[in-house]
């Protein structure tokens, strides 16, 4: 079908052949680029990067953007759709979820690389190793964790420059064009190690499922409240600043950068050592789950404690929710999502929070220490009494 990434007749388009009118001057024909011929590129007659001109610096991005493709962009968007065995519609959902912008009939965007990488998902879909829907969604997976990543990655470049060699943010981004060759391997690399170790990780979570979380697998957390349908039970946790915004407002932005950067390195360090995830930071907060209750708690009163410890953050709130919850995206939903998030928001300062509900499944365990506090009016919930979370016996997660 014309919707599907399997074999479809072509669009009525034969292969591309260029007449006349399209074939390049052969003085402007670009070469493909020989070994050092991106080092002369980027630093014509041996000035400083940031000495260049707009013309020298358009070159240096068009070598840098040559080796990070592949080569040139010689082929439009019908040719590589054919050169797949797919429609174009069916290669446009392709490139769409990769996070790929428009391209007309007539722009030159795709290199020999783009038609060797885009027939992998096809492929698969051909060979009934994944449906079409399937495929797309972990296509779309790929483009948006790359595509986060890969700003996340330069700003941090950029910042590291700017504080080290006490340069503009304008003239650490010219020299980042430079500094880039030596670093595509490197973190190539990286980025593939830690897939197959998150992968590994994940394969484990779904061999070895906690019996806590099989037991709690089967029906809600009392086997008659609203979250019972949703397929996942998990431990979710929130964690926040007090008085963000206010100090926001009163900080530069090199400041502002700073904070947010030690909370939520602070917060992924606690999360990872104690077996659980990191699912997204927003500003001041963080969100993560664990597989079991017991996990979740140690987290929560680990992260309220580290951000106490810390002097360069502000205080601290946690709340965290047993139950139920949906993952699509990279992302879970859920009333107990909703809640957690509600029950952090009324938390006082240093406070750590759960519901009656996960006080029930904590209770009994010596490292834990619950106290009921004032019912509270929460917004979508009604009347709930929230348990303080406090520590027992032991000295929960430790930190190296």
């Amino acid at each position: 079908m014309d919707d599907e990434l399997s074999p479809s007749v072509p669009d009525s388009v034969p292969p591309h052949e260029p007449d006349e009118q399209e074939e390049p001057d052969e003085q402007e024909e670009p070469e493909e680029p020989e070994a050092g011929a991106y080092e002369a590129a980027i630093t014509p007659n041996g000035e400083h990067p940031e000495d260049r001109s707009g013309v020298d610096y358009r070159r240096a991005a068009k070598a840098l953007e040559n080796l990070l493709l592949g080569g040139e962009r010689t082929l439009k968007r019908r040719e590589v759709a054919q050169g797949v065995g797919l429609s174009l519609f069916s290669a446009r959902k392709l490139w769409r979820a990769l996070g790929m912008p428009n391209f007309t009939d007539d722009d030159l965007a795709f290199t020999t690389e783009d038609l060797k990488h885009l027939n992998i998902m096809p492929g698969l879909v051909r060979d009934g190793v994944l449906t079409e829907d399937a495929a797309i969604s972990v296509t779309r997976a790929i483009g948006q964790m790359t595509d986060r990543m890969v700003v996340w990655q330069v700003e941090a470049l950029v910042e590291d420059m700017v504080a080290t060699l006490g340069i503009t943010d304008a003239e650490a981004r010219v020299r980042l064009v430079d500094q880039l060759p030596r670093l595509i391997e490197p973190l190539e690399e990286m980025l593939v190690y830690s897939w197959r170790r998150q992968l590994s990780a994940g394969v484990q979570r779904l061999a070895v499922r906690a019996q806590e979380g099989l037991e709690a697998s089967a029906e809600g957390r009392t086997g008659g409240e609203d979250d019972a349908p949703l397929p996942l039970a998990r431990a979710v946790g929130f964690a926040d600043l007090v008085s963000y915004t206010s100090l926001s407002r009163r900080m530069n932005e090199k400041t502002l950068a700073r904070l947010v950067q030690t909370f939520e390195n602070k917060c992924a360090e606690v999360i990872s050592v104690g077996g659980g995830r990191l699912v997204k930071t927003v500003g001041d907060e963080v969100l993560y789950i664990a597989e079991t209750p017991t996990a979740g708690a140690e987290i929560a009163l680990a992260l309220s404690r580290e951000i106490e410890a810390d002097e360069r953050l502000p205080e601290g709130r946690v709340a965290m929710v047993w139950g139920r919850v949906l993952s699509r995206l990279g992302d879970i939903y859920g009333p107990t999502v909703n809640l957690a998030a509600r029950l952090t928001a009324i938390a006082e300062p240093g406070q750590v929070l759960v519901d009656e509900l996960t006080a029930g499944v904590l209770d009994g365990d010596p490292r834990f220490v619950l106290t009921p506090v004032e019912t509270q009016l929460v917004r979508g919930f009604g009347e709930i009494r929230p348990v303080a979370l406090g520590r027992g016996e032991g000295t929960g997660i430790v930190l190296d």
